[in-house]
């Protein structure tokens, strides 16, 4: 599943390249057929993430005060694709995992035919799409989300307002997943994954992130100081805002990969603990474990963090 980097990816790209364009919104699948004919002609005036929450703006022509939304999660198989022509530059794929080598960078940028308007002709959807923005130099196709609402921005914030706090938010307060994880008996393997504890963080970022600040995954939140929350909090910041930079996961300092940067780490070179189970610690050489917790693969190293 996408970590929450990802989809702060997307809309900051989403918004690069649509943003105050009316666009031609429609859903090829038909299952969305609903909110997409709600939606369609809007225009879009904001692009943002919380967590693994992408919400689109979108306004009537000539009213900014009339907005719906357009709400998407991509679970584990949802991703957007984008296409257009040479001045629309977008990356081939953020979304369900890639193949190993394959980044998201570079063009799209496809022949394409226009229409009376100007605007780009979109070829004809592949696969099941459930929802297509259309803008004037391009378009996004949206596949297999487990989530694609239209809604009010009202029903938008009621929903933001179950998610805990997003380590991507520049004017997040941390409190409350410090006071919510410290008041908890469960393991804060389990805590970092609860999406209304900390919105945006993943199974990569949640054994990194403890990996790196020497904690036991099986530790209850009670048994954690604040000092101890805010230090993973603190340490999911650092590590998310790096994907977002990188378009990658990569969590190991450039000492643990001597000669290799940070842009060519991923994957033989990018993390610490996470898929390594039965390899030696890149710290002190013990057997990094796994272990299935609620339903996920946890790993960690039973000394650095014992």
């Amino acid at each position: 599943m996408p970590e929450g980097h990802s989809v702060h990816r997307l809309a900051r790209q989403i918004g690069d390249l649509f943003e105050g364009q009316r666009l031609r919104v429609s859903s090829p699948q038909g299952r969305f057929a609903a909110g997409a004919a709600a939606l369609d002609g809007r225009v879009l005036v904001r692009s943002r993430a919380h967590g693994k929450h992408l919400y689109l703006d979108l306004a009537a022509p000539g009213d900014p005060q009339d907005v719906l939304v357009l709400r998407s999660h991509l679970g584990i198989y949802g991703a957007w694709s984008f296409a257009g022509d040479e001045s629309f530059a977008a990356a081939s794929s953020i979304g369900a995992p890639r193949r190993v080598g394959e980044r998201e960078t570079g063009s799209a940028a496809t022949a394409v035919e226009y229409d009376d308007a100007g605007r780009v002709v979109p070829d004809a959807p592949v696969g099941a799409v459930r929802v297509r923005l259309a803008g004037e130099h391009g378009w996004a196709d949206l596949r297999g989300p487990a989530l694609c609402t239209a809604e009010t921005p009202e029903e938008a914030r009621a929903a933001e307002a179950k998610l805990g706090p997003d380590p991507l938010d520049p004017d997040a307060d941390p409190e409350p997943f410090v006071r919510v994880a410290g008041r908890s008996r469960r393991p804060v393997g389990v805590l970092l994954m609860e999406q209304h504890v900390v919105a945006g963080i993943g199974n990569i970022f949640r054994a990194e992130s403890l990996f790196r600040r020497g904690v036991d995954p099986m530790t209850p939140g009670t048994s954690l100081t604040g000092e101890d929350l805010l230090g993973l909090w603190e340490e999911n910041v650092a590590l998310m805002a790096a994907g977002v930079r990188l378009g990658r996961i990569v969590t190991t300092d450039p000492e643990d990969r001597p000669g290799v940067p940070d842009t060519e780490a991923w994957p033989e070179h990018a993390n610490y603990v996470y898929h390594r189970h039965g390899q030696p610690c890149l710290r002190c050489g013990a057997t990094i474990l796994t272990k299935d917790l609620n339903g996920r693969g946890l790993y960690w190293c039973p000394a650095c963090q014992g």
